[in-house]
């Protein structure tokens, strides 16, 4: 079949290649246009893009795929089937219209759960054990399609969101093939989604990265590794001897205490670890701001730190 592709994250990258690779033709890649990213502010072209260039592929740059531009673009090269991966436009009727076969999305949950902007983050944060990708139709209501393929992958204790990302991405890339020769043959299965089972993982924000050591160790440890790299979870390290304040960013962490309630939550104990509302959190790495990836024993050597100092929420001058 004759694919248009509109995405512009990393992971649609597997999909892209298996895509290439595949018996289907990649007629065209709509993306986003070059913007500025990293400390330095530069123009920089997304994965997508960057793909798009090293395998010699055809592709546009659009702000608004719903113009008359977009329209016109889809409309010129006939599709058979649009194929959307972390995109973040939506795509009006108009243009799901125009291909035979409609348009076809893969999200990175297990729909109905965790619709939305941010599933993997969401995922981590609250503690799932299990995640996965749902391939579906595009609908007006954000990712309310139905469902034509799933694949489930576990969730390990220590697995931060880019982990998770890297591999619901490969694991996307065959299953959508497979759904692609099905919508070719005819054979594929449309089942809709139960409404009633709907949660929702809505776009990230700094702020949802500010700590709170009054939460439990568990807690605080899965908004680690679900908002790292971006927002990063945050806070600021106070010197007990002098009162400076310096902002980090969590990295990784362990729970090394799940129930036992220690002094002050957010203070450095005997054991080096952070007491939690309850339990309590090794921090095995951290970044402070402006600076680089460090162990905590390094960060506290550099500043003559140890048991009786601690960790507070940033003001919002810090953050």
């Amino acid at each position: 079949m004759r694919i248009v592709y509109c995405g512009c994250g990393r992971f649609g990258i597997d999909s892209l290649n298996a895509l290439k690779a595949s018996k289907h033709q990649l007629v065209h890649i709509i993306t986003h246009p070059e913007k500025q990213a990293g400390r330095g502010r530069k123009i920089r072209a997304n994965d997508v893009e960057q793909w798009a260039i090293q395998n010699n592929m055809p592709f546009t740059t659009l702000d608004d795929i719903n113009s008359n531009q977009g329209i016109e673009l889809v409309r010129k090269f006939a599709p058979d089937l649009l194929v959307v991966i972390a995109f973040g436009q939506k795509i009006s009727p108009e243009i799901i219209g125009i291909p035979a076969k409609g348009a076809i999305n893969v999200h990175g949950s297990l729909l109905p759960k965790y619709r939305g902007a941010a599933p993997i983050n969401w995922a981590i944060i609250n503690g799932e054990i299990e995640t996965g990708i749902s391939i579906i139709t595009l609908a007006q209501k954000m990712d309310a399609g139905e469902i034509l393929a799933q694949a489930k992958m576990k969730i390990a204790d220590d697995d931060s969101f880019d982990i998770v990302h890297d591999e619901l991405g490969k694991l996307a890339a065959p299953v959508l093939i497979e759904t692609i020769d099905k919508i070719e043959a005819g054979t594929a299965a449309y089942a809709k989604q139960d409404n009633s089972k709907a949660t929702a993982a809505p776009k990230l924000k700094k702020s949802d990265g500010n700590l709170d050591f009054n939460q439990s160790a568990k807690t605080i440890h899965n908004k680690v590794r679900g908002l790292w790299p971006w927002p990063g979870a945050a806070a600021c390290f106070v010197s007990a001897k002098n009162g400076k304040k310096f902002p980090v960013t969590l990295v990784k962490t362990k729970v090394v205490d799940e129930s036992s309630k220690g002094q002050q939550a957010g203070l450095i104990n005997a054991n080096l670890n952070i007491d939690c509302g309850t339990g309590s959190l090794e921090i095995l790495e951290l970044k402070p701001h402006g600076g680089k990836l460090m162990n905590f024993k390094s960060f506290l050597n550099g500043r003559a730190g140890g048991q009786g100092d601690f960790f507070e929420p940033l003001e919002e001058s810090e953050q």
